[in-house]
């Protein structure tokens, strides 16, 4: 079955930097999105990527952090920039159930998740 396996993740200063990644196995080089999850409250998008390279980011990142596919193939990134406070949460590297449907940023559509890892912004 698909596993997706993160790296990078953990604490810095406001305004600073962290550059996450994910690594699929048993996947396709389809669409892959990066979630957190704020404690107490439900999962929210972060990005998602589609096979033919378009991207779509929420709001609250847009302009900050980046996605792009890795050099190792079914890799995929998440170079986050001027992090804030809010922005601490556990960041989740994601896979559709489903190839071939749409790359958005919709929880229910991602069936695959990594194990998280913890970002902290002080």
């Amino acid at each position: 079955h698909v596993q997706l396996v993160e790296s990078g993740g953990g604490s810095v200063q406001a305004g600073g930097s962290l550059r996450l990644s994910c690594e699929a196995s048993r996947y396709g080089r389809g669409c892959m999105g990066w979630f957190r999850h704020f404690p107490g409250m439900e999962r929210e998008g972060v990005a998602v990527m589609d096979s033919d390279g378009s991207v779509t980011y929420a709001d609250s990142v847009k302009g900050r952090f980046f996605v792009s596919r890795g050099d190792r193939k079914n890799t995929l990134n998440l170079q986050m920039n001027s992090l804030k406070p809010e922005d601490t949460a556990v960041y989740y590297c994601a896979a559709p159930a489903l190839m071939g449907g749409r790359c958005a940023l919709e929880i229910a559509d991602f069936g695959y998740w990594g194990q998280g890892t913890q970002v902290t912004v002080s």
